[in-house]
């Protein structure tokens, strides 16, 4: 009789153990779904829902947006030809392969996890194919606004809105010190000398236009208000330069650019070039509006406007 029971115990204890492997096994596959979801999640873009990873660890950037990428903790594999030769950049991406919208097969070999450009780039949808794919329109948002969105897509919303309540702060502190100082109603311009042209520029097409006018509060000249607030930016010509300087002039300066115009009588009466009030920053990096460039133009202005 206990011959005839041990086989049967041995088969009922298999049996157990059998059903016990696949109901672990189903719970797995059960929760696989789950901590598959768990690692994207949807962000709502301009066209769209996206299904976006939710801790990025490769970003291809296509049209700038880079400054906001690193200020956010987050590691780029791929950027455009401006940032790359950004030299505001220039330690965090010198690893960072050059790409454009058209470099498929290199953007291919980056493996990226997500694709970040405007909305005017090509082949999104090849893009698209190769990861998700965000894009933005220029001037849609207003410079801190794109942060935060920035912010929220790479599930980072918490820190993208801490720099900016934190950058608003010491950024308007700075514009209250700067104007203490020069006047309430001492104006600034801000011009760009690019390529054989002039240019002057409102309140938000970076050189540190959105700083000195939005969160400063300083003062813009009558004549650029005019010509340059709405559209953002306006040629000019070296002859009429006086006409749209302010008592202050922020002189975004490309050395390989023609600066003939600084030799000038025109030019040396101004105002602000007599009275030692025009600061020349590099133009090269100064068309970025993200943490990194914005927190090396608020130091720029004030020590500028401070320093005497």
């Amino acid at each position: 009789m206990k011959k005839r029971l041990i086989p049967f115990i041995l088969l009922l204890v298999l049996i157990i153990s059998a059903c016990g492997n696949k109901t672990t096994e189903e719970e797995n596959n059960s929760s696989a779904p789950k901590e598959k979801e768990k690692e994207t999640i949807t962000y709502q873009s301009e066209t769209g829902p996206v299904e976006v990873p939710a801790d990025p660890k490769r970003v291809v950037l296509l049209s700038g947006f880079t400054g906001n990428v690193i200020d956010l903790g987050v590691n780029v594999v791929g950027v455009d030809v401006w940032s790359k030769t950004n030299p505001t950049f220039e330690e965090e991406l010198k690893d960072v392969e050059e790409v454009s919208d058209e470099s498929l097969e290199k953007i291919i070999e980056l493996e990226p996890d997500l694709i970040i450009g405007l909305s005017n780039i090509k082949n999104i949808d090849k893009l698209s194919e190769i990861a998700p794919t965000v894009t933005y329109t220029w001037g849609k948002l207003d410079y801190l606004t794109q942060h935060e969105e920035i912010g929220k897509l790479l599930n980072k919303e918490k820190e993208a809105k801490e720099w900016v309540e934190d950058f608003k702060s010491r950024a308007q502190a700075a514009g209250e010190e700067i104007r203490a100082k020069i006047g309430e109603d001492a104006t600034v311009s801000v011009i760009e000398s690019f390529d054989k042209q002039l240019y002057v520029f409102g309140d938000n097409w970076a050189r540190g236009t959105e700083i000195l006018y939005q969160a400063m509060n300083l003062k813009m000249p009558e004549k650029v208000k005019e010509m340059a607030l709405e559209s953002g930016y306006y040629a000019l010509s070296a002859e009429v330069l006086p006409e749209y300087a302010g008592d202050y002039v922020i002189f975004s300066k490309y050395s390989d650019a023609d600066n003939s115009f600084q030799e000038t009588e025109t030019y040396k009466n101004i105002p602000a070039v007599k009275n030692n009030r025009v600061f020349e920053m590099s133009g090269n990096g100064a068309s970025f509006s993200d943490p990194v460039t914005l927190e090396k133009q608020l130091e720029f202005f004030k020590k500028s406007f401070l320093a005497n």
